[in-house]
């Protein structure tokens, strides 16, 4: 039998932060031979290719933390990606909308986060501004953010990973294989999963909805827990898509980790309205009834889930019947669009997104990225991942560098 091949470095998860990091290694290092596996049948199966499409700006996030600094740059990584390979993309721009005066203040804070981090050019916008920009929609205050843009997600992944393997035909992306086991025996990683063995120097987990149990399985020692939360999208019909020009979003509660429900012009042309943000019974389950009892005994066994539902059981409850109420939905909606009808939704699509929780209830809130000898375990890429990735890719491999002496390493 022949012995398996050696790769510098397997990188676990096909999303957009575990392609942008593959992307990134063989750009800085053409040599390296690069391992990436993914166990769906395609790239970005789960999160990336079951959130908003939208090119974030960095306005909301806190100055100086992973998050502010990795999308500020991404987002300008990423047009500059998508302008390069074609990639359907449109900085658009959108608007953040007051209903009411109590969201005033919050709204001053997430504009002066914009300016510290960078984004000059966001203006406030008055009553009769919002209609010029967008004809349906009523506020009376609100933030033209110019930065924001729409993109296909799983394009950008797919071409990421085509790149990678073009630049060295002894790097490899493996789909349909889940990763059993990883033991590391004089230095190396040996590699089993359902289909093959493999060998590498180094590895690097971006399991996004998996990334806590992939960590444990490599003997980390944990202080949080991967939690799912279903968000459930509405579609405007055809006759009703003019009421949308591109992309109105409310001023976000501070009080929860969410950025509420919101309007979103797609690269397709459709216009998705959503998500809710409910507790999901299966991590990758994305119709209402999916369940799953090893991930829901997980969850619920873990103390921050019911420390988390008890600190916002009311906003839970009310995403609960939200959830299976179109009229609630549409009730949420027409805060910002009030002419909308329950005649211009149809049911859209679903996806999961990882919350990372700690004991106490609270959300992890900005990137974690964990050492574990010779792998590294990214735990925690809350949105904006998928906007950022490029730099996340970018950081992941400056701390290969660093942890690992890799210029010393590739070739051996």
């Amino acid at each position: 039998m022949a012995e398996d091949k050696l790769f510098d470095i397997c990188i676990v998860g096909g999303g957009i932060v575990g392609a942008a990091t593959a992307y990134s290694f063989q750009q800085a290092y053409p040599e390296m031979k690069i391992l990436l596996i993914e166990k769906e049948n395609r790239p970005a199966s789960h999160q990336t290719g079951h959130n908003s499409g939208v090119i974030h700006s960095g306005i909301y996030y806190k100055p100086g933390s992973y998050k502010a600094t990795n999308c500020v740059k991404g987002k300008d990584q990423l047009i500059a990606f998508a302008k390069e390979h074609g990639i359907k993309h449109d900085v658009c721009g959108k608007i953040i909308v007051a209903t009411e005066e109590t969201e005033f203040p919050h709204m001053e804070k997430v504009f002066n986060n914009g300016i510290a981090n960078g984004l000059t050019d966001n203006r406030w916008i008055n009553a009769a501004e919002i209609k010029e920009i967008e004809p349906h929609c009523t506020g009376i205050k609100g933030i033209w953010v110019p930065y924001t843009g729409i993109i296909d997600f799983v394009g950008a992944t797919a071409k990421m990973l085509e790149i990678t393997e073009s630049l060295n035909s002894e790097s490899k992306v493996v789909f349909n294989e889940e990763v059993i086991s990883y033991v590391e025996e004089s230095g190396i990683k040996n590699i089993r999963t359902n289909k093959a063995s493999y060998k590498a120097k180094y590895m690097v987990f971006c399991g996004g909805l998996q990334s806590d149990r992939l960590a444990k399985k490599d003997g980390v020692k944990l202080d949080m827990s991967i939690v799912g939360f279903r968000g459930d999208y509405y579609e405007l019909t055809d006759a009703a898509k003019h009421k949308v020009r591109n992309l109105i979003y409310p001023v976000p509660n501070p009080e929860f980790p969410f950025l509420g429900v919101h309007f979103t012009r797609m690269t397709d042309g459709s216009v998705e309205c959503g998500p809710n943000a409910v507790f999901s019974f299966k991590r990758e389950g994305y119709g209402k009834m999916d369940f799953s009892l090893k991930d829901t005994a997980e969850a619920l066994a873990f103390r921050g889930t019911w420390n988390l539902l008890f600190k916002h059981f009311g906003f839970a409850y009310n995403e609960y019947r939200r959830a299976f109420s179109k009229r609630l939905f549409l009730q949420t909606l027409q805060r910002l669009i009030p002419d909308l009808t329950m005649e211009d939704l149809q049911p859209g699509r679903a996806g999961v997104r990882a919350m990372a929780l700690g004991l106490d209830g609270e959300t992890i809130d900005d990137f974690r990225i964990e050492q574990k000898g010779n792998s590294l375990h990214v735990l925690n890429a809350p949105s904006p991942a998928a906007t950022a990735s490029l730099a996340i890719g970018d950081q992941i491999r400056e701390m290969a560098e660093e942890r690992f002496a890799l210029r010393e390493v590739i070739g051996q």
